[in-house]
């Protein structure tokens, strides 16, 4: 349990391609890994894993070990919260089905919300499609919205669009949805993988945040860790959810959350030691490509 940060050499277990909202391909972010000096590095795209047939040519050709995983969208009592599924089979029913259902309801979502700005934007859903860079094998979101305002001229970049219109607290957002984190924890389980709650502590993302009574249930329904250190948790947080992983025998890991250029995130600013990962290693249903 001694996930570090500050680009201090690790594994940087949460990282997105242009499979989901991230703007490089995962060819990209195994040479991002390399050039960061990274023991090794996840992807995880939000709700699919499209980018890992990719990913793993990269990561031999390149020498970058590398986990395959994705980024899960939950609910906890209105919570939304994020989900890591690392080294589950792709081949479980049970995780596909549910993930074809996210995917279209993000798609539902995301349409109503381009409805919504229409009303004062001239953008329309094709615009938002054009900023999506592996065709239907994408899972679209609001950042693919933000882009296409970006690039309509309303806005200088994607973190600007995001605050001007599509923010939580904006007219135009619309809520999405989802399973439920225990949910989502029984699927990746299903499948062979270790489920890890993302950024759990992110008070930025949510006005409340997971308690350890909501934490405790997860680890009931056989949560495996907690992404303790991110740029999201604040120090005071991440203190309290070491102590929480240690009573609830948590993998404590790290990630950067990184997006290439569609975030000022890092990669490699908060990672996971190598002992962890070996520990993650031991319980996935699928191997870490080294």
């Amino acid at each position: 349990m001694t996930a570090r940060n500050e680009l201090t050499a690790g594994w940087d277990l949460h990282c997105h391609s242009a499979y989901s909202d991230g703007t490089e391909t995962p060819e990209g972010l195994i040479l991002e890994a390399r050039r960061r000096g990274l023991h090794g590095v996840g992807i995880t795209d939000h709700d699919t894993w499209e980018g890992w047939a990719e990913a793993e040519w990269a990561s031999r050709e390149y020498g970058v070990p590398l986990v395959r995983g994705t980024e899960i969208t939950a609910d906890v009592d209105g919570i939304c919260v994020h989900m890591l599924g690392l080294l589950y089979s792709p081949d479980d029913d049970v995780l596909r089905e549910l993930f074809e259902t996210t995917r279209v309801n993000r798609v539902r979502r995301m349409k109503k919300m381009v409805e919504n700005l229409s009303a004062d934007f001239p953008i329309t859903w094709d615009d938002v499609v054009s900023q999506v860079k592996e065709g239907e094998r994408t899972t679209i979101g609001r950042p693919h919205i933000a882009d296409a305002m970006v690039a309509l001229g309303f806005f200088p970049n994607r973190s600007a669009a995001f605050a001007g219109t599509i923010n939580k607290n904006g007219p135009y957002y619309v809520p999405i949805v989802s399973p439920s984190a225990e949910t989502v924890v029984r699927a990746v389980k299903h499948a062979g993988g270790v489920a890890i709650i993302a950024h759990p502590a992110a008070t930025a993302r949510n006005r409340h945040i997971l308690t350890d009574e909501h934490i405790a249930s997860l680890a009931e329904a056989g949560l495996d860790g907690l992404e303790v250190f991110h740029r999201d948790n604040s120090p005071e947080q991440r203190e309290r959810l070491l102590h929480l992983a240690a009573d609830l025998h948590l993998l404590a890991t790290g990630g950067s959350d990184w997006h290439g250029d569609g975030k000022p995130n890092v990669m490699g600013e908060n990672v996971t030691d190598d002992a962890t990962v070996e520990k993650i290693a031991e319980r996935g249903a699928i191997d870490i490509l080294r």
